[in-house]
This record gives C-alpha cells, structure tokens and sequence, in this order.
C-alpha cells in the first residue's frame, strides 16, 4: 500500500480567514487531521482556528506535545506523537498537521516532521507556508515590520537581559516573543534606553480577543497572555 503524505499547514495567528488557498484546500482534502492537544481539556489554538473549516468525514486526533523544557520529556512526546501520525500513514491516510502560525517558524511541526524522518526515512512530508506572529502583529499596527535597510532581531524568548540589550545594539526592530514572563525586565531596559513610546505590546493578534498596548510608559505592569509579543522601534524610521 502507498503511503499516506504528512502535509505541515500553517492555520496563521488567529483569525481563521489567513490561512492560504492551498493550505485550505489540503487541509479539508485530509483524510486525518492533527494538531496540538489544548490544556486542560480545552481546544488548542490551532484546533479553534480550523475549525469551522472541517468537513464532516474527516477524523481529528489531537497529539500531546508538553510545554516543558526538558529534552527527555520533549523527545518522547514526539516520539508518541510520531507513531501515532505513522499508523495512519502506513494505512495509505494523508495526515494534515494544522499549525498554529507559520509552519516553519518556531513550529512544533518542525520536531514531529524531524522525529518522523529519522524513525521512517520513507515518510513523505509537505508543507505550506502562512502567516507568523511578528508579520500578524504588524498588521494590527498597522505599520510595516521593517523598511528600506532596517535589520531585523527575532528573539524567541529572553533568558537574559543581555541577551536583549545586545539585540538593542545591533538592530533598528527588535520583536520579543513569549514576552509575557520577563515583561517587568523588559520594561525597565527600554525605560532606561528612552524606547517605550516606540514600544508596542500586541496580545493574541488577530484573535477576536486581541489587545494592543502603545506608549509602554503608561503600562509598566501588564498582566499579559502567553500569546504576546513585543516590537520595538530602536530607530523612528519616518514611515
């Protein structure tokens, strides 16, 4: 029997509408459908955008992957996961993985496809690209995320303060993810650097729900979500 084909869709930020034609096309032509199991029992981020664009005959299996940092916990839920996506393969099933964001930027999928190539190099596996964090909250800023000759530092999260003012240094946009856990340190180095009225704090962009937060003086203790990010001018390029 021929293998079934793992395609890796990126469902964009939130809102349902971004993601691609073809992303939308592969996505309901899949016989399985994973994505991220949600905590608690609740629907994943990835599960509530695509919803609505299930058809009726496809079968859905949430997959564990754990939010810890531990290597050894980290590997087997990909291995769990990767042999479960592999028994539908086996049975000739296409298997799309609806991915939050874009499917090649900080992705769970990236582990999943990696762990399932060096179990089964046989395995085929396709992607589609979409929508990411930094591009989305731009968006909603209503401001282009870099201009002309601008350097650009993505830095997926911040483990010491060095780490961000070294990004300060070399770059005129500096975007923070997953900022809501150091968002107090963060605040007191663009205090000192004279950047919070050029700061912007974008919470679940483009969600239903999404909040945005500018002229960061005025905000020195937000209670933020997971699913925040922070931009930051270094340069006020005239735009």
């Amino acid at each position: 029997m021929q293998l079934g084909i793992l395609y890796g869709i990126s469902v964009g930020t939130g809102d349902p509408e971004l993601i691609t034609v073809k992303g939308l096309r592969i996505l309901q032509a899949a016989d399985i459908v994973t994505f991220p199991q949600g905590i608690n029992n609740k629907p994943g981020v990835a599960q509530k955008i695509i919803s609505q664009w299930l058809q009726p005959q496809q079968t859905t299996v949430p997959l564990y992957f754990p939010y810890v940092r531990d290597q050894n916990i980290l590997e087997s839920a990909w291995q769990k996961a990767a042999a479960i996506v592999w028994q539908y393969l086996q049975q000739g099933n296409n298997v799309a993985f609806a991915c939050e964001g874009d499917v090649s930027f900080y992705s769970t999928f990236t582990y999943l496809a990696a762990t399932l190539t060096k179990l089964h190099p046989e395995v085929v596996i396709e992607t589609v690209p979409g929508v990411c964090s930094p591009t989305a909250a731009a968006s909603e800023l209503q401001m282009p995320l870099t201009v002309s000759n601008e350097r650009l530092i993505i830095l997926p999260a911040i483990y010491t303060v060095a780490e961000l003012e070294t990004a300060l240094d070399l770059a005129e946009v500096v975007v923070l993810l997953k900022v809501s856990s150091v968002y107090k340190q963060v605040w007191q180095i663009l205090q000192k650097r004279g950047l919070l009225e050029s700061s912007w704090v974008v919470e679940k962009a483009t969600c239903s729900d999404r909040k945005i937060y500018h002229n960061l003086q005025y905000h020195p203790h937000l209670q933020l979500s997971y699913f925040s990010l922070l931009l930051i001018r270094v340069l006020k390029t005239a735009l």
